[in-house]
Order: C-alpha cells, then structure tokens, then sequence
C-alpha cells in the first residue's frame, strides 16, 4: 500500500517573527497529520484502542525548506516505516503545498508506543492493530521517506505525555 496522505492548515499563529512556521509548531502539524491514520481512519474497525493512549518514545525531524503560511494546506505523507511488538515507526515527508511535485519541507519520523492510561503503563499492539498499521507499511509501489542529518544541522527532538500523538 501507498502511504497514507492527508493536507493539514498551517495557522497564521504558527509563523515565528521570521515569517515562516515555528519549528515547534511543526511538530504540531505532524501531529494533526498523524490523527486521521491512527484514530479517524479506523474508526469502528476495533482499532479505539488506540485513541485512547498512544505516546512519542523518539521525534526526529530535519528542515529543508521554510513554510509560510500562504492559505494553502501541506501535503504530509505517512508511511509505517515498522510494526513491533509494544512499538511502531512513522516517516513523514511533509510538503510545502497540496500536490505531490511541491517539494519537501520537513522529513521526520516518531517512534510511537501503544500505552494502557488506566494501568499507567506500555502496552503491546494487539493483532488487529498491528493488522492495520502493517498494511501503511509502503510496497515497492509506494514512496518511503528516511529523515536525513545534513552536515552540521542537528535534528528537534522532543515527545508528548500520555495520550499524545
């Protein structure tokens, strides 16, 4: 299967004094992107499990273009890069526009753990979930995107508290 691609709207409030969007509200743009894979799109398939704990174990990102908030949405661009047992791997590509010839802004990839809210505590995948999320696990038809480290630029990292996304 292809990856699984969505268009989010930067906000005008996303945009730094620099006028191009924060690197910390990128993350949040990830975020937005990510919710329609892993809670909206199986929705009623016996995925709820799911929306109701997931955390961030790993966030890299790399920059290679600015975003302005031009009105226009973002193409992003998910595919399951891994499924494990209690984990799985997300790479990004998001776009500075709509089409898919627009060039790649940001690349990143989170590493995303199943987590019980009630117990407090990681928990692993069931097999209907690893189903799922197996099937956004791109083929030879569809495109993979690996985060690359230029020379001399560090990656953002960061991660989000029970629930997150």
């Amino acid at each position: 299967m292809a990856a699984y691609v969505t268009d989010i709207a930067p906000r005008w409030s996303d945009m730094d004094s620099f006028g191009h969007v924060n690197n910390a509200k990128m993350v949040t743009l990830l975020e937005e992107a990510r919710v329609g894979l892993l809670f909206d799109h199986p929705a009623g398939s016996g995925l709820d499990a799911l929306s109701r704990g997931v955390v961030i174990a790993h966030l890299a990102i790399d920059y290679h273009l600015p975003v302005v908030v031009t009105g226009a949405p973002l193409r992003v661009e998910i595919a399951v890069r891994e499924v494990r047992t209690s984990s799985f791997t997300l790479d990004y590509a998001l776009r500075r526009g709509p089409a898919v010839s627009d060039p790649v802004a940001a690349s990143a990839q989170t590493v995303l753990v199943p987590f019980d809210v009630d117990a407090g505590r990681p928990r692993r995948l069931s097999p209907v979930e690893a189903e799922y999320l197996s099937k956004w696990v791109p083929g030879p038809e569809g495109p993979r995107y690996e985060p690359r480290r230029p020379r001399g630029a560090g990656a953002a990292a960061g991660g989000s508290g029970v629930g997150g996304a």
